[in-house]
């Protein structure tokens, strides 16, 4: 009993879930599961690429795009591997140091979300409320200042975090509630006093997420107000239009966090396909619907977008030969 109560051993495993009493058609959900992470990565990836590649696109807006394009496909990509293993090949187990690993990034990377749209609040507040001095604010060098910030703002909330984890002990059920580790649900799971866990996860939580919001929403109050006294209605539907954008990822994005965590905390009674449906939700949701919002509501990404699928076809059309002759006759030194 000794050895099976030792939970700082490697050997320590936590056994995943997918969706609770389906068993055997859990195989088919797998196909929907598995077409929103192939949409998430590949409309991600095209976002990222536009952005690098088309000179047009080299401004903050877009690389403040990029950044978020660049969290939600890590966001996908640090779960995928369990998720589709339980989902395809009822592969369950998961040792404790692969479970803090992945608990790292994926909480990581959502409280990286969150500074990356508080960023595009204040790109979206300078541009419409100090046009004159969008370029002297937002220069080259203050954006990527403002991604090390929020990238050493996660690793400093969460390495804490995740170090708490290591010194608890797992006597019970080790029997997780989602396809990959949730913090909340890992140290519910404790036999010995995990509030110190609790309160260590909660102050990541305000001191991130907690602290974007509001100042995402006092962004926004500031645009409306400064919008609202724009005298031609032209004007102030073109100021609102370029906000829409970001304001839907911000909902898509809170939303479903908030209420994981609501469902964590509070929701001990609600059915097990509850969590399951929250947990989805939160983990797939705005990673694929980030991509399509802006590319509809985007002119610029949409026109990009577009000319790489054109320049694509024309190379994929092109016969060998024809290639060739293209490079001799363009080159400097031909006559």
């Amino acid at each position: 009993m000794s050895s099976f109560n030792n939970t700082s051993s490697q050997q320590l495993i936590f056994l995943l879930t997918g969706i609770p009493g389906l068993g055997a058609p859990q195989i088919w959900i797998s196909i929907p599961i598995c077409l929103l992470y192939a949409i998430a990565l590949s409309g991600n990836s095209m976002i990222l690429f536009v952005v690098i590649h088309e000179q047009s696109l080299h401004e903050p807006m877009y690389y403040f795009l990029a950044m978020l394009s660049a969290t939600d496909m890590g966001l996908s990509i640090c779960t995928l591997s369990t998720t589709l293993g339980v989902f395809w090949f009822n592969k369950r187990e998961i040792n404790l140091d692969a479970c803090i690993i992945q608990m790292f990034f994926l909480h990581g990377l959502t409280f990286m979300e969150s500074g990356v749209l508080l960023a595009m609040a204040f790109d979206r507040f300078v541009a419409i409320c100090a046009p004159l001095h969008y370029a002297t604010i937002l220069t080259n060098t203050k954006i990527a200042q403002i991604a090390m910030t929020m990238v050493v703002r996660d690793v400093a909330v969460m390495v804490p975090v995740v170090l708490l984890v290591k010194r608890l002990s797992f006597c019970q059920s080790k029997v997780l509630s989602h396809s990959y580790c949730y913090h909340v649900d890992v140290i519910k799971l404790s036999c010995n006093d995990h509030r110190i866990n609790s309160i260590m996860g909660l102050f990541a939580l305000f001191s991130t997420t907690g602290i974007d919001c509001p100042c995402i929403l006092i962004s926004y109050v500031m645009i409306i107000r400064s919008v609202l006294s724009i005298a031609s209605p032209e004007e102030r539907h073109k100021a609102f239009n370029t906000c829409v954008s970001h304001i839907s990822a911000v909902a898509i994005f809170y939303i479903p966090l908030v209420s994981l965590s609501l469902v964590h905390r509070y929701g001990q009674k609600a059915p097990p396909f509850i969590h399951t449906m929250m947990a989805n939700v939160f983990l797939l949701i705005p990673p694929v619907l980030n991509p399509i919002i802006y590319s509809v509501k985007t002119k610029q990404i949409r026109k990009a977008i577009f000319k790489v699928h054109v320049q694509k076809e024309r190379e994929l059309a092109l016969p060998p030969y024809s290639l060739i002759e293209l490079i001799f006759t363009t080159s400097p030194g031909t006559h």
